[in-house]
């Protein structure tokens, strides 16, 4: 039966109001809330449920194949990381180089350098102690020694892989990942930099809270500075080498072939995990235990993963990306349609892999009529719905709360602040995009 595009949309958009209400209102896991969202969709499409069953699993499988062990060794990369220390030695550089007079810019920039590996929230919690000890020391504001260092974690969260919403996003959209996180670091830098000068800016403003040197925190091992860095940065110019290379494997001089392999995310990751490894001391217990830890912090992620995955596939065989581009002026809206359609879905039901992957679901079959099918036009999509998922971080967002429970900021000061310094976040990054997008094309 051929259905209508009003009905369609209305249709797309009670999927998403069901995942937004899953989600926040009754508190269901996101993959069940992406499943359900799978067959509202596809039911109400007329498809039969046995057809639906055969597209879920194709959707889901796909991404799996994808991306299944990128996200597992990132997460592991990142657990190690933690464990080891390196995080806290790649803090103390950055401070003593910085100085006390720029402790929370230097903040800002760790939480960028860290966070490339680690996730958001998971980074704000190993560096809390640290943080809360510096902003004593160094009698800076709370306020804005926290907020500086959660939007510096946050900036790359949004935008660049191997953390799961823009990976995930990525091979959704078909975007390559070295030319990703090359650009995606371009346009993060400014992000970041939004959210330090909106948390300096606003913090001179308050009485600001006192300092807590006796929060509880992660207690590191020892590890040298260039041995820090290595593990994160090493994946990265490999991963991003590789991307420029115009190059297949079947070419090339063997120095050539071997960067090919080398820069495979895959690949480059293994190393990165291999690095984590050397000047530490490790116990074949911990060992088990840290690796045990990351396939199990994996695999709830990568359900959501793969349900995304589901949900985009069975958005593709109801051809709701036709109907779209047949009725709606596409063309003239182009990378400012990716950047809103996930700034609502984030600012709705709060988490930023949920929403980006969500909109690339939606996005993939629009990019014709978007006129963002080049390799160019796939990359600036990414990037403008990495912009559109930084905004609106609140209430119903959970790092939201990790912030204001480990910085001991009330709510109102955090909405003020940090929810602000999101908007300022989301708004650069879209600009800075558009930008790119100018340079790219001419």
């Amino acid at each position: 039966m051929q259905t209508s595009f009003f009905y369609l949309l209305v249709l797309l958009i009670a999927s998403i109001i069901l995942i937004i209400l899953l989600t926040t209102k009754y508190k269901v896991p996101a993959f069940f809330a992406l499943l359900i969202a799978c067959f509202v969709m596809g039911i109400g499409s007329l498809m039969p449920v046995a057809e639906i069953i055969s597209v879920v699993k194709l959707g889901f499988g796909n991404i799996m194949q994808s991306l299944g062990l990128v996200i597992v060794l990132g997460t592991t990369l990142g657990v190690l990381l933690e464990y080891s220390g390196s995080t806290h030695t790649m803090a103390g550089y950055i401070l003593k180089k910085a100085g006390d007079r720029h402790a929370s810019f230097a903040m800002s920039i760790t939480g960028f350098i860290v966070g490339m590996p680690i996730f958001c929230d998971s980074g704000y919690i190993v560096l809390n102690g640290l943080n809360q000890t510096l902003a004593k020391r160094t009698a800076t504001s709370v306020v804005a020694m926290s907020v500086s260092l959660a939007t510096g974690l946050y900036s790359v969260h949004c935008l660049i892989p191997p953390h799961p919403g823009a990976a995930t996003a990525a091979g959704v959209i078909g975007t390559d990942f070295g030319r990703l996180i090359v650009y995606g670091i371009i346009v993060a830098i400014p992000g970041m930099l939004a959210g330090h000068w909106w948390a300096k800016h606003f913090s001179k403003s308050i009485t600001d809270i006192q300092a807590d040197t006796n929060t509880a925190h992660f207690q590191p091992l020892q590890t040298s500075v260039a041995l820090a860095f290595l593990p994160v940065l090493v994946p990265i110019i490999l991963i991003a080498m590789r991307s420029f290379l115009s190059l297949d494997a079947n070419t090339g001089v063997g120095w050539q072939k071997i960067l090919l392999a080398a820069g495979d995310p895959v690949i480059a990751l293994s190393i990165g995990i291999v690095l984590a490894f050397l000047g530490t001391k490790w116990t074949r217990k911990a060992v088990a235990k840290l690796l045990q830890d990351s396939v199990e912090k994996a695999g709830s992620i990568l359900v959501i993963i793969g349900a995304g995955g589901a949900f985009g596939a069975v958005l593709a065989a109801t051809k709701t990306g036709n109907h779209f581009s047949e009725v709606m002026p596409l063309a003239s809206m182009g990378i400012l349609f990716p950047f809103l359609l996930t700034s609502v879905l984030k600012t709705a039901q709060g988490s930023s892999t949920v929403a980006i992957i969500t909109a690339a679901s939606i996005v993939q079959p629009l990019l014709p009529a978007l006129a963002l099918t080049s390799e160019n036009g796939r990359l600036l999509c990414m990037l403008s719905m990495g912009a559109g998922s930084m905004m609106i971080s609140h209430a119903n967002d959970a790092y939201f709360w990790v912030i204001a429970r480990f910085s001991g900021i009330d709510l109102k000061t955090m909405l003020r602040c940090y929810s602000v310094a999101t908007i300022f976040m989301g708004l650069i990054t879209l600009a800075m995009v558009y930008v790119l997008s100018f340079l790219l094309h001419h």
